[in-house]
Protein backbone atom coordinates (compact mmCIF):
# COMPACT_ATOMS: atom_id res chain seq x y z
CA UNK A 1 0.00 0.00 0.00
CA UNK A 2 1.19 3.13 -0.99
CA UNK A 3 2.09 5.25 2.19
CA UNK A 4 3.30 8.86 2.60
CA UNK A 5 5.38 9.87 5.61
CA UNK A 6 5.91 13.02 7.00
CA UNK A 7 9.86 13.35 8.33
CA UNK A 8 11.00 15.14 10.93
CA UNK A 9 7.62 17.39 11.98
CA UNK A 10 8.01 20.43 13.95
CA UNK A 11 5.69 20.24 16.92
CA UNK A 12 3.54 22.57 17.75
CA UNK A 13 1.15 22.46 21.18
CA UNK A 14 -2.20 23.83 21.45
CA UNK A 15 -3.56 23.77 24.90
CA UNK A 16 -6.99 25.57 25.55
CA UNK A 17 -8.09 27.25 28.93
CA UNK A 18 -4.94 26.86 30.41
CA UNK A 19 -5.20 30.16 32.70
CA UNK A 20 -8.76 30.57 34.28
CA UNK A 21 -11.06 33.78 33.53
CA UNK A 22 -9.89 35.44 36.98
CA UNK A 23 -6.21 34.75 36.68
CA UNK A 24 -6.30 36.18 32.86
CA UNK A 25 -8.11 39.15 34.12
CA UNK A 26 -5.93 40.15 36.95
CA UNK A 27 -3.01 39.86 34.25
CA UNK A 28 -4.44 41.99 31.95
CA UNK A 29 -5.57 44.93 34.60
CA UNK A 30 -2.31 44.80 36.07
CA UNK A 31 0.33 44.51 33.06
CA UNK A 32 -1.38 46.10 30.25
CA UNK A 33 -0.84 49.41 32.04
CA UNK A 34 2.94 48.49 32.24
CA UNK A 35 3.81 47.84 28.67
CA UNK A 36 5.70 50.88 27.95
CA UNK A 37 8.28 49.58 25.75
CA UNK A 38 7.94 50.69 21.80
CA UNK A 39 8.47 47.75 19.45
CA UNK A 40 10.84 48.67 17.04
CA UNK A 41 8.80 47.88 13.99
CA UNK A 42 5.49 49.10 14.54
CA UNK A 43 4.49 52.40 17.01
CA UNK A 44 0.95 50.52 17.77
CA UNK A 45 2.65 47.05 19.51
CA UNK A 46 4.57 47.83 23.06
CA UNK A 47 5.41 45.01 25.46
CA UNK A 48 6.48 45.62 29.05
CA UNK A 49 9.85 44.56 30.01
CA UNK A 50 11.07 41.20 30.50
CA UNK A 51 9.76 39.30 33.75
CA UNK A 52 10.41 36.52 36.07
CA UNK A 53 7.96 35.00 37.67
CA UNK A 54 9.36 36.59 41.22
CA UNK A 55 8.05 39.89 39.83
CA UNK A 56 4.54 38.78 40.53
CA UNK A 57 2.25 36.75 42.51
CA UNK A 58 0.20 36.40 39.25
CA UNK A 59 3.54 35.56 37.52
CA UNK A 60 3.84 32.86 40.00
CA UNK A 61 0.43 31.51 39.51
CA UNK A 62 1.33 31.24 35.57
CA UNK A 63 4.29 29.63 35.89
CA UNK A 64 2.23 26.75 38.24
CA UNK A 65 0.20 26.38 35.35
CA UNK A 66 2.37 26.56 32.28
CA UNK A 67 5.56 24.78 33.82
CA UNK A 68 3.76 20.82 33.43
CA UNK A 69 3.15 21.61 30.17
CA UNK A 70 6.35 22.69 29.24
CA UNK A 71 7.58 19.04 30.72
CA UNK A 72 5.13 17.86 28.61
CA UNK A 73 6.27 19.74 25.15
CA UNK A 74 9.99 19.20 25.98
CA UNK A 75 9.61 15.40 26.19
CA UNK A 76 8.66 15.86 22.29
CA UNK A 77 11.61 17.83 21.68
CA UNK A 78 14.10 15.90 23.51
CA UNK A 79 12.36 12.37 24.36
CA UNK A 80 13.05 12.49 28.36
CA UNK A 81 11.08 14.34 30.93
CA UNK A 82 13.09 16.75 31.77
CA UNK A 83 12.95 20.04 34.65
CA UNK A 84 12.24 23.30 32.78
CA UNK A 85 12.48 27.27 33.74
CA UNK A 86 10.73 29.78 32.53
CA UNK A 87 13.60 32.26 31.69
CA UNK A 88 12.01 35.47 30.93
CA UNK A 89 8.45 36.74 30.69
CA UNK A 90 6.88 39.75 28.75
CA UNK A 91 3.37 41.01 27.86
CA UNK A 92 2.77 42.52 24.47
CA UNK A 93 -0.47 45.28 23.39
CA UNK A 94 -1.27 45.37 20.36
CA UNK A 95 -3.33 48.35 19.75
CA UNK A 96 -5.47 48.37 15.86
CA UNK A 97 -3.48 48.88 12.91
CA UNK A 98 -0.37 47.49 14.60
CA UNK A 99 1.75 44.16 13.66
CA UNK A 100 4.53 42.13 15.14
CA UNK A 101 7.11 41.57 12.44
CA UNK A 102 8.68 37.88 12.04
CA UNK A 103 11.06 36.97 14.54
CA UNK A 104 11.86 33.92 16.68
CA UNK A 105 13.85 34.08 19.87
CA UNK A 106 17.30 33.34 20.59
CA UNK A 107 18.44 31.89 23.60
CA UNK A 108 15.71 29.41 24.69
CA UNK A 109 14.44 25.90 23.34
CA UNK A 110 10.68 25.90 24.37
CA UNK A 111 8.49 29.89 23.41
CA UNK A 112 4.72 30.08 23.96
CA UNK A 113 1.88 32.64 24.24
CA UNK A 114 -0.70 32.76 26.47
CA UNK A 115 -3.33 34.90 24.74
CA UNK A 116 -5.30 37.15 27.36
CA UNK A 117 -8.11 38.85 25.28
CA UNK A 118 -10.13 37.90 22.37
CA UNK A 119 -8.40 37.80 19.00
CA UNK A 120 -9.56 38.89 15.86
CA UNK A 121 -9.05 36.18 13.24
CA UNK A 122 -6.87 38.57 10.80
CA UNK A 123 -4.59 39.09 13.77
CA UNK A 124 -3.99 35.08 14.65
CA UNK A 125 -0.49 34.70 14.97
CA UNK A 126 1.28 32.88 11.75
CA UNK A 127 3.99 30.69 11.75
CA UNK A 128 6.54 30.36 8.65
CA UNK A 129 9.14 28.28 7.26
CA UNK A 130 12.72 30.25 7.73
CA UNK A 131 13.54 32.38 5.07
CA UNK A 132 16.12 30.65 2.54
CA UNK A 133 19.69 31.38 1.18
CA UNK A 134 20.90 32.55 -1.74
CA UNK A 135 19.86 30.15 -3.90
CA UNK A 136 16.91 29.97 -6.77
CA UNK A 137 13.31 29.18 -5.59
CA UNK A 138 10.93 27.55 -7.75
CA UNK A 139 7.72 27.38 -6.84
CA UNK A 140 4.34 26.09 -8.17
CA UNK A 141 2.09 28.60 -7.14
CA UNK A 142 -1.05 29.54 -8.82
CA UNK A 143 -4.71 29.22 -8.70
CA UNK A 144 -4.54 25.46 -9.78
CA UNK A 145 -2.12 24.56 -7.40
CA UNK A 146 -3.46 23.43 -3.48
CA UNK A 147 -1.62 24.02 -0.60
CA UNK A 148 -0.73 21.51 2.10
CA UNK A 149 1.97 21.20 5.05
CA UNK A 150 4.39 20.06 2.29
CA UNK A 151 4.41 22.95 0.36
CA UNK A 152 2.67 25.62 2.47
CA UNK A 153 5.20 28.88 3.75
CA UNK A 154 3.22 29.62 5.87
CA UNK A 155 0.55 28.26 8.84
CA UNK A 156 -2.05 30.57 10.41
CA UNK A 157 -2.61 29.29 14.08
CA UNK A 158 -6.36 28.45 15.19
CA UNK A 159 -8.11 31.58 16.70
CA UNK A 160 -7.05 31.30 19.94
CA UNK A 161 -9.91 32.20 23.34
CA UNK A 162 -8.88 34.10 26.47
CA UNK A 163 -6.46 31.55 28.89
CA UNK A 164 -5.04 29.39 25.57
CA UNK A 165 -1.99 28.41 25.52
CA UNK A 166 0.46 27.53 22.50
CA UNK A 167 3.92 26.05 22.73
CA UNK A 168 6.82 25.82 19.97
CA UNK A 169 10.49 25.25 19.88
CA UNK A 170 12.14 28.84 19.65
CA UNK A 171 13.77 28.52 16.49
CA UNK A 172 10.14 28.91 14.49
CA UNK A 173 9.59 31.62 12.57
CA UNK A 174 6.50 33.79 13.55
CA UNK A 175 4.80 36.96 13.03
CA UNK A 176 1.48 38.97 13.73
CA UNK A 177 -0.64 40.97 10.59
CA UNK A 178 -1.78 43.87 11.51
CA UNK A 179 -4.61 43.51 13.59
CA UNK A 180 -7.93 45.21 12.92
CA UNK A 181 -10.08 44.63 15.66
CA UNK A 182 -9.59 45.75 19.35
CA UNK A 183 -6.55 45.67 21.95
CA UNK A 184 -4.77 42.52 21.51
CA UNK A 185 -3.05 41.50 25.15
CA UNK A 186 -0.77 38.55 24.44
CA UNK A 187 1.41 36.57 27.43
CA UNK A 188 5.02 35.38 25.64
CA UNK A 189 7.49 33.43 27.41
CA UNK A 190 10.54 31.22 26.72
CA UNK A 191 11.79 28.31 28.48
CA UNK A 192 14.95 26.15 28.96
CA UNK A 193 15.67 22.58 30.24
CA UNK A 194 18.13 22.37 33.33
CA UNK A 195 20.36 20.09 31.40
CA UNK A 196 20.86 18.13 27.79
CA UNK A 197 22.80 15.22 27.87
CA UNK A 198 24.68 13.55 25.22
CA UNK A 199 26.09 10.36 26.18
CA UNK A 200 27.52 11.63 29.22
CA UNK A 201 28.15 15.01 27.68
CA UNK A 202 26.01 17.32 30.43
CA UNK A 203 25.37 21.22 29.71
CA UNK A 204 22.93 22.41 32.08
CA UNK A 205 21.45 25.96 32.39
CA UNK A 206 20.28 28.45 34.79
CA UNK A 207 17.46 30.92 34.42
Amino acid sequence: MDEVIGLFPTPFMRLPATLDAALVKALVEHFSARAAVENNASAQLSHTRMLKPSDSPLLVAVAERLTPKLAEFGTLLFGERLGWSLKEMWVNVLEQGGRQAMHNHANSFISGVVYLTPTHPEARTVFMKSPGGTDFSFKNDHEGSRTGPYNADKWISPEPMPGDLVLFPSYLMHAVPPNPGELRITLAFNAIPTRLDSWGYRIGFTG
